[in-house]
């Protein structure tokens, strides 16, 4: 029986295309960093911002070290930014039925950069904080200094919360973050191409069952 659930973020509630990434800095005289990030993978130097453990002047930095041409600041953090679309209206009335029936939390691998813009973007759409308002915690990569799919951030905000693995479903769209879910014994959902994070409850917030079961990743 599932009682808590861990949202990812981008991807499954917030909308966002990778490619964006590549097409912006493509016309800023970058043509190559798709092979440096994608959704299947990325260098380690985005791993390490991604975990904080590299500043945004770090990465812009490297981001300039990859260029054949001068980029300023801004071109960079624009390029960068240009992955973040929005967040749906639709998920957040779903967050506020699906809140009422089982605890809330989101694990997301994000950074300083997009991190910054997003939360600013929602607080302007929503007129509050909807991390601290729908989610009894919600977990950054770049500040918790672990990114999926390493089991030690899963097992952290287990403990943190006094979660009983068994009955917490985990949702992400990346299926290699599943692993480390899975391995600290979590309950995991692979959101494929195609379904909508809204289609996996009913009206009343509710999981959708079929058969009597839920569907989910083995």
């Amino acid at each position: 029986m599932i009682k808590n659930i861990i949202f990812d973020f981008g991807g499954v509630l917030y909308n966002i295309r990778y490619q964006n990434i590549a097409e912006a800095f493509a016309r800023c005289g970058v043509s190559n960093f798709e092979e440096i990030y994608s959704k299947q993978k990325q260098s380690d130097m985005m791993d390490l911002f991604e975990e904080g453990l590299a500043s945004v002047p770090e990465f812009r930095a490297y981001v300039r070290s990859l260029a054949d041409v001068s980029l300023t600041d801004q071109q960079i953090d624009d390029s960068w930014n240009a992955i973040l679309i929005g967040f749906p209206e639709a998920h957040e009335r779903m967050l506020r039925r699906v809140g009422e029936r089982y605890n809330l939390y989101l694990y997301s691998n994000t950074n300083q950069l997009n991190y910054e813009l997003f939360t600013q973007q929602m607080r302007e759409q929503f007129g509050y904080d909807l991390f601290a308002e729908r989610f009894r915690r919600a977990y950054f990569s770049q500040l918790l200094h672990i990114r999926k799919p390493k089991v030690e951030g899963f097992r952290h905000i287990i403990e943190e919360n006094a979660l009983v693995p068994e009955e917490t479903l985990f949702i992400d769209d990346s299926p290699q973050h599943l692993v480390g879910a899975r391995a600290a014994g979590l309950q995991t959902l692979h959101l494929e191409d195609g379904m909508g994070v809204t289609d996996l409850f009913d009206e009343n917030g509710e999981l959708r069952v079929e058969n009597g079961e839920l569907r989910m990743e083995n």
